[in-house]
């Protein structure tokens, strides 16, 4: 048996792959479209325009689904292995667990709510969806710190800390330009997300081998 396939690692194996597979699908039928940039378009762009905005709609509810029932298996495995060797606050936990809840509840609103439609809508969950994910990120971290050398090495606990930082430098705000080829110069366009800060970083958080059940 393939490791993946042992206990529930299926769920954050299928998450990473599946929320890759999201973006990845809704920019090239948005490419084909010439709907948008070839290079690092917004995810929101990839998403607002039909036949892709339906592709990726679908696609980022899915995601959300596979992220909770990832999150609380992760939640439940903590939760056990507290029990056993103790080291991580149950309050901690939960935190981690709620924020997480949360995170995914953002993905539900940016998947329902295109930027063509109701942009205050999308806008806040793609606010609530990086902040939480973030924060939900570092929460991770220092699980992982508190509960070794149960459930994770200490490899994995720097490699969580590491990824949560490329995540929290990844959501801060900027101010891209773009060339306005009418005025000839360059504008500054809102604050948005890219795909050079893409969810997957976030989901990339959980180790498949730290969710084993035996």
């Amino acid at each position: 048996m393939f490791w993946f396939m042992e206990g529930i690692c299926f769920l954050p194996t299928f998450l990473v792959i599946w929320s890759s597979s999201t973006f990845i699908v809704s920019y090239l039928i948005a490419l084909f479209e010439h709907d948008v940039d070839v290079i690092f378009p917004y995810i929101s762009e990839i998403g607002a325009k039909p036949p892709e905005s339906c592709i990726f709609g679908l696609m980022t509810v899915i995601t959300a689904f596979a992220g909770m029932a990832t999150m609380y298996a992760r939640y439940k495995f903590v939760e056990k292995l507290n029990e056993k060797a103790g080291g991580v606050p149950p309050a901690l936990n939960q935190a981690a667990f709620w924020i997480g809840m949360l995170s995914c509840l953002g993905i539900c609103f940016v998947a329902t709510f295109q930027e063509t439609t109701i942009i205050q809508m999308h806008d806040a969950g793609a606010l609530l969806f990086f902040i939480s994910g973030v924060l939900y990120t570092i929460l991770q971290s220092i699980i992982s710190y508190k509960a070794y050398p149960y459930g994770c090495s200490l490899a994995l606990c720097h490699t969580r800390t590491g990824m949560a930082t490329i995540a929290f430098l990844a959501v801060s705000p900027n101010h891209p330009q773009k060339w306005d080829f009418l005025s000839g110069s360059t504008v500054v366009l809102p604050v948005k997300h890219t795909l050079a800060s893409s969810p997957s970083v976030h989901l990339q958080q959980h180790s498949t081998k730290g969710l084993e059940y035996r």
